[in-house]
């Protein structure tokens, strides 16, 4: 089951408020223990992120997001999926380099699991960083089957406090099937001056968009969002996910700059200051601040079709909870905001970044998406007729993509971690390690190489926009 009609799907449905309980850390043994056990179940769930604001969706242990996982670098991880979605479903670890049978991609990489049945996922989580697991059957991520996990690096720097923020949303469920087709009636606005709509249908509504009731972070909308309090001359982390499965967000935290450290959690080449951070769909990024004053902020999420209900929670030190928070400006004009070609210092094309010169190559121009249409390509083809990549163990690999759309595609590849090495015509002096990137519109480009060195099998490359993916675009990298 692909449309929306899966939602309504089997199981007694339970009801929560908020998901606070989701952000505490889910560990099942000692700290030390070799082996961290884990059991995640889903289930059908009535959320309810605000009075007025409900949504029949689908939970991990109980909370939309899922718990978060957390995980020291080496230690294996076991984790007990039971499945009582209403539905067949799969856990997909997305930026692990994992053995292919656990990467959790049903009919490629498993069957997926019958509703009432289990599955076992074993492997050692890696690389180190910010990660994030959710189902690979649509709309199951949609409709909440999502969470955080975060491989801890013992050589990372130290912060006082290290708080996961989940950005996600509640869905217009009939929206879905109308964006599956191409006539959904969403509207698209711009609000702030975003990049991100430059073309747009002449009637402000893009055809291919899922409409949303409400913009939630870790399971609330702003009132209602868990305040967190920070202490004057603390170094706190903030890992951030972008959830939403089809739009880029906007993080800024008033009155403060931002210092970003990873992107997918992968080390940066140098550290980056900004006032805000693009964050496209299934991204993440480490960005980190220093309390220097008393007072209270909002931290937001700045979206391309903003609700009444503000993707924001307020940071605050002791004794200014009842404090009015310091807002932000609803646009982007002339804020810094980060960008790959920011963290990758970019120069002129002609240049040469460090990757190494690639063996295999594959182009791809990413096309469709006309108003009425259920069809997104890669070299005029939908999946499971597009190109794919055949290596060999060991193959140095570049890709590139020509985006001939009007919307961004965040393409991802699984089980490998790719260096963007040019974006939009320039190269990047220091190649930029994801696992997830936003190609941009109307003749963006974008080149990544990656060495063919992880566990053999069928990985899959595809637009992280659900809806983009289920309407064809996608395709594999094969080991022979």
């Amino acid at each position: 089951m692909r449309r929306a009609a899966f939602l309504a799907a089997g199981g007694a449905l339970t009801t929560t408020a908020l998901s606070a309980a989701a952000l505490r850390p889910l560990t099942a043994r000692a700290a030390g223990a070799e082996t961290l056990d884990v059991t995640l179940t889903s289930a059908p769930l009535l959320f309810a992120p605000f009075p007025g604001v409900s949504y029949r969706g689908l939970a991990f242990n109980g909370t939309i997001p899922g718990p978060v996982l957390r995980v020291r670098q080496g230690q294996r991880l076991r984790v007990r999926y039971v499945n009582r979605s209403g539905g067949p479903s799969t856990v997909h670890w997305h930026g692990m380099i994992l053995p292919n049978a656990m990467d959790g991609v049903a009919d490629v990489t498993q069957a997926p699991v019958p509703d009432g049945a289990e599955f076992l996922y074993e492997f050692t989580p890696a690389p180190a960083g910010t990660r994030w697991y959710h189902s690979h059957v649509f709309p199951q991520a949609l409709a909440g089957l999502f969470g955080m996990i975060v491989v801890e690096d013992p050589h990372d720097e130290p912060a006082d406090q290290d708080i996961a923020l989940v950005f996600h949303d509640v869905p217009v469920p009939a929206s879905i099937d109308s964006a599956m087709k191409g006539t959904s009636t969403a509207p698209m606005v711009d609000p702030f001056g975003s990049p991100e709509l430059a073309a747009m249908a002449p009637d402000g509504k893009m055809g291919d968009e899922v409409a949303y009731q409400a913009h939630c972070i870790n399971g609330a909308c702003y009132p209602k969002t868990q305040p967190i309090e920070v202490r004057v001359g603390q170094r706190i982390r903030l890992r951030i996910l972008n959830a939403n499965a089809t739009q880029t967000r906007y993080v800024r935290l008033a009155g403060h700059t931002l210092r970003v450290t990873h992107s997918d959690g992968n080390p940066l080449p140098q550290p980056v200051e900004v006032e805000a951070l693009r964050v496209g769909v299934a991204e993440r990024y480490d960005a980190w601040f220093e309390v220097s004053k008393p007072g209270a902020w909002l931290l937001q999420g700045l979206s391309e079709a903003p609700t009444a209900f503000q993707q924001a929670l307020v940071l605050h030190t002791p004794g200014m909870e009842n404090a009015t928070p310091l807002g932000v400006a609803q646009t982007l004009v002339g804020v810094r905001y980060f960008t790959y070609e920011l963290a990758g210092a970019a120069q002129a094309v002609g240049t040469q970044p460090r990757a190494q010169p690639a063996g295999v190559r594959q182009a791809y121009v990413l096309g469709g998406g006309a108003w009425g249409s259920d069809r997104w390509t890669m070299n005029g083809k939908v999946w499971p007729h597009t190109e794919k990549i055949v290596v060999r163990r060991g193959d140095r690999v570049e890709v590139r993509f020509t985006n001939k759309t009007d919307m961004h595609h965040p393409m991802h590849l699984h089980g490998h971690v790719f260096d963007v090495v040019e974006t939009n015509g320039r190269a990047l002096r220091y190649p930029l390690p994801k696992d997830t990137a936003l190609v941009d519109p109307n003749g963006g480009t974008m080149t990544w190489r990656f060495r063919a060195d992880s566990p053999p099998g069928r990985w899959l490359l595809h637009c992280h926009n659900d809806i983009h993916m289920m309407d064809g675009l996608r395709t594999e990298v094969d080991y022979q």
